[in-house]
């Protein structure tokens, strides 16, 4: 819903910063991983509490995830590069309602469970879109320039990035916030599962 708008936002800044790593020989794979393990340090964050420290990994991460897409474009876009940050993406956004749930197991374990619950049912109607279209050589008219499909859906990038951070400035409401969200993102799978199956049928 966001992200069309949020990456022509982010888009030219990302570019001039890639220039940066792309002139000392770093590689977009390197920064793919280097983001991933910054963000892992929001796990241990989140489990003590330390939500500030939290959301400063978070957005760190997903810094380097705009920025090994903007190096990508520039080094030249590889499956094996597509592959490395979807897969660690889907792994990252499943940290952090676990991160909750440690927490404060007692008021927060059924509602992150449902969260990342949800995510299985946006991922995989994700990926197995992605893989169907990329057989069939269907290009998204959106995100011309990413290494796989990218189908829409209510809640995306941009949505999810949001609801992390409303989560760590306002811990409290974790629960709610996460009911709300994990509903939201049943719908995008409904929607993605209907769009999928008759754009693959006609």
């Amino acid at each position: 819903m966001l992200d069309r708008y949020s990456i022509t936002l982010i888009r030219q800044p990302l570019a001039k910063l890639a220039m940066l790593p792309e002139k000392y020989g770093i590689s977009a794979n390197q920064i793919t991983l280097s983001g991933f393990v910054i963000g892992l340090f929001a796990l241990p964050a989140l489990a003590f509490e330390y939500y500030g420290l939290a959301l400063f990994f978070i957005i760190i991460n997903r810094l380097f995830d705009g920025l090994d897409g903007a190096v990508a474009r520039r080094q030249g876009i590889t499956d094996c590069g597509g592959f490395l940050d979807i897969t660690l993406d889907f792994l990252f956004y499943s940290l952090i309602p676990f991160g909750f749930v440690l927490a404060d197991p007692q008021h927060n374990a059924v509602a992150g469970a449902f969260l990342i619950f949800s995510f299985i049912g946006t991922g995989s109607s994700f990926l197995a879109f992605a893989i169907m279209a990329g057989k069939r050589n269907i290009e998204s008219p959106v995100y011309k320039h990413k290494s796989l499909y990218y189908i829409g859906g209510l809640t995306e990038g941009t949505e999810t990035i949001a609801c992390f951070v409303l989560f760590c400035l306002l811990p409290q409401h974790f629960a709610t916030i996460a009911w709300i969200f994990g509903s939201l993102c049943w719908i995008t799978t409904a929607t993605r599962i209907w769009a999928g199956y008759h754009t693959l049928k006609n």
